[in-house]
């Protein structure tokens, strides 16, 4: 087998920020795996500063990860996942990439989409959310409230000196919404137990990492005292993460690029089951290659925020789709994304 790569330089159609701070340009990298068939599997890379990857250090790290990939048995993904880990501690949406395009190339081989290969049906997704990220004036946020009517479900982000402020005006534009609420690790426990009255009071579903990813003691605090949900999503990168984090949240939110891989996902959606927490999927800014990876999984999710292709500007691929919400997984084999 070969591998090889090439980087998308892509958009979002605003400046996507959040409690850390934000850009509008982002650089990712696209995995393909070519069989000695000529059949080729295709994932993304969509690092991310917080977990401690760049664009350059993803490149690094697919580097280390060629040689197991290019001498692996494509099939025994479960063996690759597991060898790549050994080989490398982090470096997620490196092996996630791998990992998408071994499941790509296996169901393009056998002439079925990846959610069969796993036994699901498309019409037990969720609705995905999209996120309405910090904006720069109460105008701004008010447009982008606007341009995003067409979803019933809104993310907001959180996580400044005004947040209060800003779900108010978000409930005010779109009172009949479901909305969820990100702080992105932004609060300590005493304002985000100030700030759970105000979400309860604007009709919010759940408050998904309130606090640093560290602070498990923390988390419990607040979920003891809580009306509403709390999800982990910084606190919870790989399975083993999960048994700790029992008691502390009520779900978390898992992430292709932070776990490294369709294997490891699966593997934390059955943990949280085991211990009766809620589970949902979420994305980085990646094009419909990284999203559409991950809507093969939605069918097995309480929660989705699939959004990161929604947000582009210059998405180079055709793939999932989340138009009023409602996740469309490609049904072509394999993963199902073509250039567009």
């Amino acid at each position: 087998m070969k591998l090889e790569h090439d980087i998308s330089i892509v958009h979002t159609t605003h400046p996507f920020v959040i409690a850390r701070g934000g850009a509008s340009e982002h650089r990712l990298i696209r995995v393909r795996i070519i069989g000695d068939d000529g059949v080729e599997g295709w994932g993304e890379a969509a690092p991310n500063r917080f977990y401690g990857e760049t664009a350059d250090t993803a490149l690094g790290a697919l580097a280390r990860l060629a040689p197991i990939v290019t001498q692996c048995d494509a099939w025994a993904i479960e063996d690759v996942e597991a060898e790549m880990n050994r080989a490398i501690r982090f470096n997620g949406s490196v092996k996630s990439a791998i990992s998408a395009a071994l499941h790509d190339l296996a169901g393009k081989r056998l002439g079925v989409p990846v959610y069969k290969l796993w036994g699901l049906t498309p019409a037990n997704a969720p609705l995905s959310s999209f996120t309405i990220a910090i904006a720069a004036s109460d105008d701004e946020l008010r447009q982008r409230i606007e341009q995003a009517s067409a979803y019933p479900v809104l993310k907001v982000k959180l996580g400044t000196d005004h947040d209060e402020h800003i779900i108010r005006t978000v409930r005010e534009a779109a009172p009949t919404k479901v909305l969820r609420v990100d702080a992105n690790a932004a609060w300590t426990a005493k304002r985000a137990l100030r700030m759970i009255d105000v979400l309860v009071e604007c009709g919010v579903e759940y408050v998904e990492q309130p606090l640093a990813a560290h602070d498990i003691d923390g988390l419990r605090f607040v979920r003891e005292r809580s009306i509403l949900p709390v999800i982990a999503d910084e606190s919870c990168v790989v399975a083993t993460d999960i048994p700790r984090l029992v008691g502390a949240v009520d779900g978390i939110n898992l992430k292709l690029s932070k776990c490294g891989g369709l294997r490891e996902a699966l593997r934390m959606i059955a943990t949280a089951r085991s211990h009766g927490m809620l589970v949902m999927a979420g994305c980085m800014i990646e094009t419909s290659l990284g999203i559409t990876a991950a809507t093969h999984l939605a069918p097995l999710l309480d929660y989705a925020d699939f959004d990161g292709a929604a947000l582009l500007s210059d998405d180079p691929y055709v793939g999932a789709t989340i138009d009023a919400g409602v996740i469309t997984i490609p049904s072509a084999p394999g993963l199902g994304v073509d250039r567009r």
